[in-house]
């Protein structure tokens, strides 16, 4: 009986009049000895059930978050001519690669309230509960954060880049950066109209080190003892070789 209320209570229920269908050039991403970055292609349509409106055009917001980490951000400041540490702040959840890519700017086409309930723009993706009582600025240290990665390439906002054709279907590539951390990277895809998010889609890439790089990534997690002579035996015979060529060239 409870079996059959459910199910009618699921056919009661009114269906998404536009729903997300997307996918990806590819959802695993391998880490060697010589990965430089790579790119993934994100496509997809709108499904519907109603004819598309005139009135109030669709947009597209993709986001790829990657694994998410606490990390301590300092200030460093001038004294008797030496540059110090002096503040500090613990940001509680920081995403190590954020990229969203937009139909159009973000601030037009997601709404603040939005915003805030997605996580959608990369303030919002940074969780920084408190700082310092001696901290006076604390929203300084989330923004050099967000400049700093943004510099490498770690953070990108992408406005504009995203392509929509006929309110239907639409594609867009992420740049993904040589310095990757391993982990599930979640794709994120959100459909708004006015500023509100009509429907959601999620999916995940994930990113992890083969080879010789996952040989020594394990080594160095799992035998910190090992690795540590392995890496002094490497040095000692890469220092004795360039020392036997270099004498070698001199006789």
């Amino acid at each position: 009986m409870l079996r059959i209320l459910l199910l009618c209570l699921a056919l009661a229920l009114p269906a998404h009049a536009e729903e997300v269908v997307a996918g990806l050039s590819q959802n695993r991403i391998a880490i060697t000895a010589n990965f430089d970055g790579s790119e993934i292609l994100i496509f997809g349509a709108v499904k519907r059930e109603d004819p598309i409106s005139t009135t109030e055009p669709l947009e597209v917001i993709v986001a790829v978050v990657g694994p998410s980490e606490p990390i301590t951000v300092r200030r460093k400041d001038r004294r008797l001519g030496i540059w110090v540490n002096t503040e500090a702040v613990e940001v509680d959840a920081a995403p190590s690669f954020y990229a969203v890519a937009t139909t159009g700017p973000l601030v037009d086409i997601l709404r603040d309230t939005e915003d805030l309930r997605h996580q959608v723009s990369i303030p919002r993706a940074i969780r920084s509960v408190g700082a310092p009582q001696t901290v006076v600025d604390s929203e300084a240290f989330t923004e050099a954060l967000i400049r700093i990665r943004t510099k490498n390439g770690l953070y990108q906002q992408l406005e504009n880049q995203v392509e929509l054709s006929e309110d239907t279907l639409f594609r867009t590539s992420i740049a993904l950066p040589a310095n990757l951390t391993e982990g599930a990277y979640k794709t994120r895809i959100f459909l708004t109209r006015n500023g509100s998010v009509v429907d959601a889609y999620e999916t995940v890439i994930n990113v992890q080190k083969v080879g010789l790089e996952r040989w020594i990534y394990n080594l160095a997690h799992d035998r910190p003892l090992i690795y540590g002579i392995f890496s002094l035996f490497i040095a000692i015979v890469a220092g004795w070789s360039a020392s036997a060529v270099f004498r070698y060239f001199l006789t």
